[in-house]
């Protein structure tokens, strides 16, 4: 089992938040069996990876600034930064992300799967045509329902 450096209850019930950090940053957050029992963060980034998660799910425009470690390959990390760049509120789609990066739709939803710090990388910014698709590798049960609440909650922007 991964450790974590802090377990989060989160405001949608089909999930908790597993925070790590590596190297005084943060490099992923899971989404947990909402029966975990929550754990405090151990350190002062985990704390302020909590806080900021707190300040994001009481007001939708938060902008996350956090010191992060992002691993993955070059085309992914452009995806993320291109999905950084959406603003809360203003869903896009796969294709329109697929065609600012000159890639195509599967390609950014296969990046957006492998996003390993969703909600501060915003992938649930990005829909399909014909709505919502997926979310971290869901494509139908809790994964859509936290897509489908943080999309909601964004929508108060």
């Amino acid at each position: 089992m991964l450790s974590y450096d802090a377990i989060l209850a989160a405001p949608f019930p089909q999930a908790k938040l597993g925070v790590r950090i590596d190297r005084g940053a943060l490099c992923s957050i899971d989404f947990l069996d909402p029966g975990m029992d929550d754990l405090p963060p151990r350190d002062p980034v985990a704390r302020e990876v909590a806080r900021q998660l707190m300040a994001y799910f009481a007001n939708p425009a938060h902008i996350f600034s956090l010191p992060l470690v992002i691993l993955g390959t070059p085309f992914q990390r452009r995806v993320w930064q291109a999905l950084c760049e959406v603003p809360p509120g203003k869903p896009c789609r796969y294709g329109d992300v697929a065609r600012r990066l000159a890639s195509g739709p599967r390609a950014v939803g296969g990046a957006c799967r492998a996003n390993p710090i969703p909600i501060v990388v915003p992938c649930h910014r990005v829909v399909g045509v014909n709505g919502l698709v997926g979310y971290s590798g869901a494509v139908s049960g809790e994964g859509l329902a936290i897509k489908r609440w943080l999309l909601d909650h964004e929508s108060r922007v």
